[in-house]
């Protein structure tokens, strides 16, 4: 690994999802997420990182230093018990007691060896201890420019899975299905999605934060990609069309402005500008165009340029397209 980051960045990008669930509820029978109080779509921070984990694990075959530590359908205390194996010769019974610098070399070996929990952090004391990590890069919930709304489908299913008591071989089986009228073997769904809509996610990057896991130039480029492919690898029948549009998606770097140069780095850690405003001269530039009623397209909204985001940063602040800097 290089050295860490030095700036801390802002990132804003847009996504949009036609005619698919973008993020389903749980507590909804799976519908897509919304605010109840005006209808907004909501896309959650954990369904966007777990893209950019199932990018980072195919850009890179889930190989270390790259390996990806929440991976699916595994149990988190192999690669914990791991790092204890590596660091500190071996995962006796005592080790879930370990002292404090046994639990600091496992934490430091999974920094050094999982990308995601040097972006995004980890709780790894859930069994054997290598303490927490607070990631650098976080990420809110992402939300659509306009209300959404989503729509419960009846689909027919042309086959049945039918457990059929007593049969016992194939036999049984091909005996039972002769057997059933035909719209028997027929049964209805359901399917839940949105027509369209344009989401807007944003996100934060800690220089101070990077500093203590190691996260550097070339992990931000891994994550610049992962933003920019995060659904171009993950298509389903439920999603429908996901693409986030490089055009329209920014990073804020701050660099600082003092003409000391030790004074400039600390600010360029510390940021020249508020995050939110920073976020504003994105979004307060989008908007219908004209005659435009519903929108069903990107093509339907009139978006900033970087031109016009550029001519708004502070001083100390410069605005890129994350395209530009892979």
């Amino acid at each position: 690994m290089g050295q860490a980051i030095e700036n801390r960045y802002e990132f804003i990008f847009l996504f949009d999802c036609e005619n698919g669930n973008p993020n389903g509820d749980p507590d909804a029978a799976n519908a897509p997420r919304i605010d109840p109080q005006d209808m907004h779509g909501l896309v959650s921070d954990v369904a966007q990182k777990r893209r950019l984990r199932n990018y980072v694990q195919l850009a890179k075959g889930n190989q270390m230093p790259n390996a990806i530590f929440v991976e699916h359908a595994t149990n988190l205390n192999r690669p914990i018990a791991q790092a204890h194996e590596q660091t500190a010769g071996g995962i006796a019974e005592s080790d879930r007691g370990a002292p404090k610098k046994k639990v600091d070399l496992a934490r430091q070996w999974m920094c050094k060896n999982f990308y995601d929990v040097r972006a995004f952090g980890a709780v790894m004391s859930t069994g054997l201890n290598a303490g927490q990590v607070r990631g650098p890069v976080q990420l809110t919930f992402a939300r659509s420019v306009d209300p959404i709304l989503p729509l419960d489908v009846s689909i027919t299913r042309m086959a049945v899975a039918e457990d059929v008591k007593g049969a016992k071989t194939l036999a049984d089986m091909i005996a039972w299905e002769d057997k059933q009228p035909e719209e028997k073997l027929r049964t209805m769904g359901r399917k839940s999605l949105i027509p369209y809509g344009l989401f807007v996610a944003k996100g934060f990057i800690s220089a101070n934060l990077a500093e203590q896991t190691g996260f550097d130039d070339a992990d931000l480029r891994l994550l610049w990609q992962g933003i920019l492919n995060m659904y171009e690898h993950d298509r389903s029948a439920s999603k429908g069309i996901m693409t986030v549009h490089p055009e329209y998606a920014f990073c804020f770097r701050h660099v600082g402005t003092d003409t000391d140069l030790e004074q400039r780095k600390r600010e360029a850690k510390l940021g020249c500008g508020q995050a939110h405003r920073l976020f504003s001269l994105v979004t307060d530039g989008i908007r219908h165009k004209d005659g435009v009623e519903t929108a069903r397209s990107i093509h339907d909204y009139e978006l900033p340029s970087l031109e016009s985001i550029r001519e708004g940063c502070p001083a100390g602040v410069e605005a890129h397209r994350l395209a530009d800097l892979i």
